[in-house]
């Protein structure tokens, strides 16, 4: 069975299924913020969609990170590692890409266990 939760005009924000949960493209709320701390705010917003979900960031299986600046990966990485445990890291890809947005530099997909 498939459960769909928390709808957008768009999107839901998490489907289960099978196990898995799948969490919807996030961004932070403060777009005036550096990479950072963008990240970071990401990192906030999961932890509330994770327990929403009935599971937590030690759960994760996967991650996709899309950003507009390579050269600031090393502060979304900081802000990244400062945010999870090195033991529950999930497989990752940080993926470059020319736009996501006014303002936006990072926005995270993530897939974890249920």
């Amino acid at each position: 069975m498939v459960k769909r939760s928390l709808q957008t005009p768009i999107m839901h924000r998490f489907v289960e299924h099978n196990g898995f949960i799948a969490f919807g493209g996030l961004i932070a709320d403060d777009l005036t913020q550096t990479m950072g701390g963008q990240t970071a705010q990401i990192c906030q917003k999961l932890d509330k969609l994770l327990a929403e979900a009935g599971t937590d960031k030690s759960k994760l299986i996967s991650a996709m990170l899309y950003v507009t600046d390579m050269g600031q990966k090393a502060e979304m990485n900081q802000a990244w590692t400062s945010w999870i445990e090195a033991a529950d890291l999930p497989t990752r890809a940080t993926i470059g890409v020319a736009d996501l947005g006014k303002n936006v530099l990072i926005e995270v997909v993530v897939t974890a266990a249920a």
